[in-house]
């Protein structure tokens, strides 16, 4: 019987043993993270292992894009002139949208579809739509303080449209100012200048600025222009006034039927104002 009796009693004398061990170890750990929190160990970090923890953004929407269109050539979402006018038809007020190429001195869809196409314009998705154009305006200094301004556009439908700005022109994706400059001044200036006509830009004219407004060729399609100005000197220009053939405006377009539907300028009228009304 005292075997028994002996591994009963190793038995059971190992349980309070093992307890009173557990015991003092969880006290142990108690009192050295308590410790940790006291004013003489506040300069002491002990290492302990960090708990991982998952982060969750606290405002999921700045990860949405805004909806925009024509950042590039061909990058928009419109097939077809049709198309785009479907898209504008609900975002834009009726009376403005129907006069659109209509009244006088206006561009139609077709227009507007080729600036897209061209990426020379962008559309925010919203309503109304609000059209995005980078444009440069070249300030052609003359003789006797005095600039160059278009008096007003004879247009391919017939109708005249007043200007009384410097020349302007609709930037290129990935056109530089000063790029644009040149190219502006050959295309609306080309058919009075010779072929080796001397062009410089003036040091230190370079301005920029952004405008919002709502377009005078597209009614009721409010826009916002971003836009580059640079003062010119422009050897072999008339004195008096003058007008000027543009070179065919959509003659690069890949699409021939949608560019004879739109509405081109066929002639610039120029005159020369005192630099101090422009």
């Amino acid at each position: 019987m005292s075997p028994l009796r002996n591994n009963h009693y190793l038995h059971t004398h190992n349980k309070p043993s093992n307890f009173h061990d557990f015991f003092l170890t969880a006290l142990s750990i108690f009192f050295l993270f308590s410790s940790s929190s006291s004013p003489s160990f506040s300069s002491i970090k002990p290492q302990f292992p960090r708990i991982p923890f998952i982060c969750l953004p606290s405002n999921r929407r700045r990860f949405l894009k805004v909806p925009a269109m024509s950042i590039s050539k061909n990058n928009h979402p419109f097939a077809t002139p049709q198309s785009l006018s479907d898209w504008l038809k609900p975002r834009l007020p009726s009376d403005s949208f129907a006069s659109w190429g209509v009244k006088p001195g206006t561009k139609n869809v077709q227009n507007l579809w080729l600036e897209l196409s061209e990426g020379e314009t962008s559309l925010a998705d919203s309503t109304p739509p609000i059209r995005t154009v980078s444009v440069v305006t070249v300030r052609v200094i003359g003789e006797k303080n005095t600039v160059l301004v278009e008096s007003h556009q004879e247009l391919s439908d017939g109708s005249v449209r007043n200007r009384c700005r410097p020349l302007s022109e609709k930037m290129k994706p990935n056109e530089t100012p000063e790029a644009a400059v040149f190219r502006a001044i050959k295309e609306e200036l080309g058919s009075i200048l010779n072929d080796d006509a001397n062009v410089r830009i003036v040091d230190g004219s370079y301005k920029e600025k952004i405008e919002e407004r709502n377009s005078l060729s597209y009614p009721g399609l409010p826009a916002r222009y971003v836009l580059y100005s640079m003062d010119v000197i422009v050897d072999g220009l008339p004195n008096d006034e003058f007008s000027t053939e543009e070179v065919e405006e959509y003659s690069d377009s890949e699409d021939k039927r949608t560019a004879d539907k739109a509405v081109s300028v066929r002639k610039h009228f120029w005159k020369w104002v005192s630099s101090d009304l422009v």
